[in-house]
C-alpha cells in the first residue's frame, strides 16, 4: 500500500493511494484517530484500510509530510562508504545519530527553503524508515517486524551551520529544509529494503545513485541501535543516511538555489519532488 498524509479543503487526513485517487479517513474516524501516527498505533498498517471510506482524486489533495508529527526523527550521518570516502572521515564504529525536528520537514511538492543565513543548502537523498510497532532493545533479527513502511527523504543540509562544530543539529533543522514523501510503501510490498536503489536528481541531472545495500549500518542495525537508547514508537522515523555525490564535496561545490527542482527517487517507492526557494 502507498500510504499518505494529505489535506483536502484545508482538513488534514490520511489514506491509501490507488492510481490517481486516494481513499481517506472520514470525519468520524478522524475524531478517534486524528492523524496517521495515531491510526498506525491503534490498528496497525494491515488494518488501516478499515478506517477509510471517502475517495478523492489526487488532484484534489495537498500532501503533508508522511508523518507530520513524529515523536522522534533519527537521522544517520556518514552511513554509505562512498559518502564516507568523499568526506575523508574514518569508517564509523557505531551509527552517527542526530535528531531532526518535525517543523523542519516539508511535503512532496512544497518548496524546500534556502534560509537567509546561508547559500550552502545541500541535497541528501535518503531512505526513510517509519516505525509501526513500539519496541525497546529490539534485536536486529526482529527489527523489520517493527517497520510500518519506507519513504523517500531529502535530508537537506545547511552546510556552513552543520560544520560550525562536531554537532550536525544546527545545519539540519532550519525550517522547511527536509523533504518527506509523497507517501510510504508498506512492508508487504518491500520485503527487503536492501534490494532498493536510490537516485537524487537536481534539475534533471543525476547527482547521487546507489543501492540501499551499500549502507554501512543497514536498516536492521539502525533499529536495533536506536531502540537501545530509547523506545521506538509508531510514527518514529529513521532517516538512514545519504550516499556519495553531495554538493559540498563536488568540485566546484554545488548547492541548491532559488528556482531549482530536486528529486529523490527510490525504486519500489516513488519519487519525492520539491522546488527550491530562497527565503524572502
Amino acid at each position: 500500500m502507498r500510504i499518505a498524509s494529505v489535506t483536502i479543503n484545508g482538513r488534514a487526513t490520511y489514506g491509501v493511494v490507488e492510481q490517481d485517487a486516494i481513499k481517506v479517513a472520514s470525519a468520524a474516524t478522524l475524531e478517534q484517530h486524528p492523524d496517521l501516527r495515531s491510526a498506525i498505533a491503534a490498528v496497525g498498517v494491515a488494518e488501516l484500510p478499515s478506517l477509510l471510506s471517502d475517495s478523492h482524486a489526487l488532484s484534489e489533495v495537498t500532501y503533508l509530510p508522511v508523518i507530520p508529527n513524529p515523536d522522534k526523527i533519527f537521522c544517520i550521518g556518514i552511513n554509505y562508504a562512498s559518502h564516507i570516502a568523499e568526506t575523508g572521515r574514518p569508517l564509523p564504529e557505531k551509527p552517527v545519530v542526530f535528531m531532526r525536528y518535525a517543523n523542519s520537514q516539508v511535503a512532496a511538492g512544497q518548496p524546500i527553503i534556502r534560509p537567509l543565513e546561508s547559500e550552502q543548502l545541500d541535497y541528501e537523498g535518503e531512505l526513510a524508515v517509519v516505525i509501526g510497532r513500539a519496541g525497546r532493545r529490539i534485536a536486529a533479527s526482529e527489527a523489520l517486524n517493527h517497520v510500518a513502511g519506507y519513504a523517500c527523504y531529502n535530508d537537506g543540509s545547511v552546510r556552513d551551520f552543520q560544520r560550525h562544530s562536531s554537532q550536525f543539529g544546527p545545519g539540519k533543522n532550519f525550517p522547511s529544509t527536509g523533504g518527506f514523501g509523497p507517501w510510504m510503501v508498506s512492508t508487504d510490498e518491500i520485503a527487503d529494503p536492501a534490494a532498493l536503489t536510490l537516485q537524487t536528481r537536481l534539475n534533471g541531472q543525476v547527482m547521487q545513485e546507489a543501492p540501499i545495500s551499500d549502507l554501512v549500518f543497514d536498516v536492521q542495525a539502525l533499529i536495533a541501535y536506536c531502540s537501545t537508547f530509547t523506545e521506538l514508537v509508531p510514527g518514529d522515523v529513521i532517516v538512514t543516511g545519504t550516499t556519495g555525490g553531495v554538493g559540498l564535496f563536488r568540485d566546484p561545490p554545488v548547492f541548491m538555489k532559488d528556482g531549482d527542482v530536486v528529486e529523490v527517487e527510490i525504486s519500489g517507492i516513488g519519487t519525492l519532488v520539491n522546488p527550491v526557494r530562497a527565503e524572502r
